[in-house]
């Protein structure tokens, strides 16, 4: 805080179009998430430092769903993990994973260091992955995530992987998808034949890999640390935030039904907004659910609120256990909205 604070007292200004990452809390309904004042107090400084530096403070986790959207090909400096891994994948932007001191150098002075992945030699692929799986949920792109990142992980190099046998993935899948691979495998690019923009200019790799069914499976048994006696008292959907897609699948099937649990629809504002408009919000909070926009439940001050999560984010699951040391319930998108029904 006094590090952005004397950045911005000493007149530091963005020169490109700056994002603001997640904070850790809704910056305008924190109250109703059971934020601690003093926390609020502090956050609400820190956003304001960035704003004085004219960093637009969004809070999302997906700048790319609403105005901060890259091209193919342009060099751009962004450190939320997810997002390094979409925009490199999905999008074709080059970036590498930079922390926040380092993405603000790059905002203030327009300038990022040309290393990494902002070279073209640095982004080929090294790894054919051979996926054997029938794929439909944004909950089964994150067990590929899981299991992919895994074995990428227990290998001695950190290949690009060039994925192969996905004929098809929607814009949540793949946010699903780049969540979890970074989460688990650490990794701030993949290539996907057929579907993301460089993977024509390669070659699949000589070296592969396969991950079928069974491997999923244990990928979903991996994140479903709850005993069969306990109950979930805690449910959130969107790590990485929801898309105004999503938010409509959620209203509608909570249209004229009422939650018994915790239940926290995370998103950003300015989809939130859409939301909004569209009438989504009033049929998802009439059902009793919450709305925690500018935050989710990996970066929100929740630890020992809660005893289990269910949520279908494998990155979701993997803070709420190494973080908040909560028990977790990894389940398809609709079968979350029907545990926060129960």
């Amino acid at each position: 805080l006094e590090f952005l604070s004397e950045m911005a007292a000493g007149g530091g200004k963005a020169r490109v179009l700056t994002t603001l990452n997640p904070a850790g809390m809704d910056i305008e309904n924190w109250q109703a998430l059971g934020i601690d004042p003093e926390f609020a107090r502090q956050q609400a400084r820190v956003i304001a430092a960035y704003a004085k530096m004219g960093i637009v403070t969004t809070c999302s986790c997906t700048p790319y769903l609403f105005g901060n959207l890259p091209h193919y090909g342009e060099h751009i400096a962004w450190a939320e993990s997810s997002a390094v891994c979409y925009a490199n994948s999905v999008l074709g932007a080059r970036t590498n994973r930079e922390g926040g001191p380092s993405a603000l150098a790059a905002a203030l002075t327009g300038r990022t260091p040309r290393y990494g992945l902002h070279l073209d030699e640095n982004r080929r692929p090294g790894l054919t992955v051979q996926v054997e799986a029938d794929l439909s949920d944004t909950r089964d792109f994150g067990a590929l995530g899981v299991a992919l990142g895994k074995a990428i992980e227990s290998r001695k190099s950190k290949a690009i992987p060039y994925i192969c046998g996905i004929p098809a993935a929607s814009v949540d899948q793949l946010k699903s998808f780049c969540a979890s691979l970074a989460t688990y495998g650490g990794l701030a690019m993949f290539h996907m034949r057929g579907i993301t923009p460089e993977s024509d200019l390669y070659p699949a790799p000589d070296e592969s890999l396969v991950i079928g069914t069974g491997a999923l499976a244990a990928a979903n048994r991996s994140l479903n640390l709850f005993p069969a006696t306990g109950e979930v008292d805690f449910v959130s959907l969107g790590c990485p935030h929801l898309s105004l897609t999503e938010i409509q699948r959620v209203a509608e099937r909570l249209d004229g039904r009422k939650v018994r649990k915790t239940f926290w629809i995370t998103t950003s504002r300015p989809v939130k907004r859409l939301a909004d408009q569209m009438g989504y919000t009033a049929l998802i909070e009439s059902a009793g659910a919450i709305f925690a926009v500018d935050t989710c439940c990996v970066v929100a001050p929740i630890k020992g609120r809660f005893k289990a999560l269910a949520t279908d984010s494998a990155k979701a699951c993997y803070y709420a256990a190494a973080k908040n040391g909560s028990q977790t319930r990894f389940l398809p998108f609709d079968e979350v909205i029907e545990e926060a029904l129960r």
